[in-house]
């Protein structure tokens, strides 16, 4: 995809529980108005059917935008609504796999916590990297911690862009300078506050200068 490095500058990820009364859309909406550049959608809790449906929903949001609009870990569930691209973790399908059932042109990130596991998914034809979580994270709770001086060793291996995910937040983000990262990957940090429009706009100050 064009300027994937720029798409990543700023990638939310998903997370209804900090929805309130508002309806994921509208909140992935607003998220887009104030700055994000890319949306995966995450859903752990939905059955297949309802989260095709709302993967629809959001997709439609992005398209819109045009901000890419990614899969969080299912495959299937990503061809049904022919996403642009798909996330997996290291127990999931890898990159090879995915796109000889895809096909070569949707986006495959795929997360990485040392050095052997991002060479290995560069190697199998991921296009990005996500790597954390580099802060404590209450997000998710089974997270690895990935200390900045292996984030950096990471990007300096690969080629591919690499964005950072796990416990970033405004006070810590610009503690990212100069590992090598292209963006950041935020769940609460964009989706919890009130106003979230105005604080994608904030964080996407802050990530123009990593």
């Amino acid at each position: 995809m064009q300027d994937l490095t720029q798409k990543l500058k700023l990638y939310a990820v998903t997370d209804r529980q900090w929805l309130g009364t508002r309806t994921l859309a509208d909140c992935v909406a607003d998220a887009i108005a104030g700055g994000v550049t890319m949306v995966q959608l995450r859903e752990k809790q939905l059955a297949q059917a309802e989260f095709i449906a709302e993967a629809r929903v959001i997709k439609t949001v992005c398209a819109q935008a045009q901000v890419p609009f990614l899969i969080n870990d299912d495959l299937e569930v990503a061809m049904a609504v022919d996403a642009d691209g798909l996330h997996v973790g290291q127990d999931d399908l890898d990159a090879a796999t995915i796109r000889a059932q895809w096909g070569q042109e949707k986006l495959v990130g795929v997360s990485a916590q040392t050095v052997p596991e991002a060479l290995a998914a560069q190697a199998a034809g991921a296009d990005y990297l996500g790597v954390g979580a580099v802060f404590p994270t209450a997000t998710k709770t089974d997270a690895v911690a990935v200390p900045l001086a292996t984030l950096q060793a990471i990007t300096a291996a690969v080629t591919i862009p690499v964005v950072a995910i796990g416990g970033i937040h405004r006070d810590n983000l610009l503690q990212l300078q100069g590992t090598g990262v292209v963006g950041v990957a935020l769940v609460s940090e964009l989706f919890a506050p009130a106003d979230i429009r105005q604080n994608a706009q904030q964080l996407a100050q802050l990530t123009a200068k990593l």
